[in-house]
């Protein structure tokens, strides 16, 4: 018999975080373990409130299946117990964990993935005044990142990738606008980010107004995050975005987020690897899929004060994962 205990948690932040939605100063997790004779899995999720979730109701959620849970329910059953979402995601990924270890098989064995020592990722730079970003990104630079993910929002755009284009002109450079931008002047705004040497650009346009990017002509890759959950969104998105952000708490966890890999893969679109604010635990069970992505985007630990224990061993850019997975 099965036994399933979930709390909250509140993990506060180093530094603010502030994006286009506003300024965070805490991670809010919660956490599952699930036990079977004796071995514990445990598996972590961030409640999103722009996905209409809350501590409450993924609390909720994850309480209204602990009982086909302790029953023995698979992972398989899982995800029709649940929709995707942060609830699932914790569930699922541990059920993942609890297998891993009852089996002794790594992540990377049980999903006949090529196991990696080490993985670079990129940095945050979130928004501030022009100068502000700019010694961010210099700072992260000079702690040995390399690529630097800059958070905007409809405002003082030009000004602030100037300035961090000025303070690190070596630096390889992605943008977010996390849905702060409308269509009128996005093309003027996508040529700039060209001409400043900008990689990609990460979901410019509110999520459901992805139709003003059909056959969008632009000079560099546009990334949908907010617009894409799942793999059965994924034909929606053919012809506007070439590449698409998974994260564990919009799939539903790791069995979803292989699912949707498999698929945009097959079907053209490059992959960004994400993450919410959260602790070393919900970036454990994404490692597997830092493979096959294009871009990592798991730097959510290096913003808290303190991590989880035993935490992953993360270097600015950068992830040791040797034996983590």
């Amino acid at each position: 018999m099965r036994s399933v205990r979930f709390y909250p948690q509140a993990w506060p932040l180093h530094t603010p975080f502030v994006i286009s939605r506003g300024t965070r100063t805490e991670a809010r997790v919660v956490a599952v373990e699930i036990e079977e004779n004796g071995i514990r899995g445990i598996g972590e999720c961030t409640p999103y409130p722009r996905y209409d979730e809350s501590e409450s109701s993924v609390m909720a959620q994850i309480a209204s299946v602990v009982t086909a849970i302790e029953r023995g329910a698979s992972r398989e059953q899982l995800q029709h117990l649940l929709p995707p979402g942060a609830a699932r995601n914790a569930l699922d990924c541990a059920l993942w964990n609890l297998e891993s270890q009852t089996r002794g098989l790594s992540l990377w064995q049980m999903t006949d993935t090529q196991p990696l020592a080490s993985v670079s990722m990129a940095q945050t730079v979130s928004i501030g005044t022009p100068e502000e970003m700019a010694q961010a990104a210099l700072a992260l630079q000079k702690q040995g990142a390399t690529l630097l993910k800059i958070k905007l929002d409809d405002r003082l755009i030009a000004e602030r990738l100037v300035a961090v284009r000025a303070a690190v002109p070596n630096a390889s450079l992605i943008v977010d606008a996390n849905e702060a931008w409308q269509s009128d002047g996005l093309a003027a705004r996508c040529q700039l980010l060209a001409d400043l040497g900008i990689l990609m650009l990460e979901q410019p346009l509110p999520a459901g107004e992805d139709s003003a990017l059909e056959n969008f002509i632009h000079p560099l890759p546009i990334c949908a995050d907010e617009s894409c959950h799942t793999v059965e969104g994924l034909p929606a998105l053919k012809n506007r975005y070439e590449m698409i952000n998974i994260k564990l708490d919009k799939t539903g966890g790791l069995t979803g987020a292989l699912l949707l890999a498999q698929a945009a893969r097959e079907t053209g679109f490059d992959i960004m690897l994400g993450c919410m604010l959260c602790t070393s635990r919900a970036i454990r069970a994404a490692l597997v899929l830092t493979a096959g992505a294009k871009f990592v985007d798991l730097d959510g630990p290096t913003w808290l004060a303190q991590d989880v224990e035993p935490a992953l061993k993360f270097h600015c850019g950068g992830i040791d994962i040797a034996g983590s997975a």
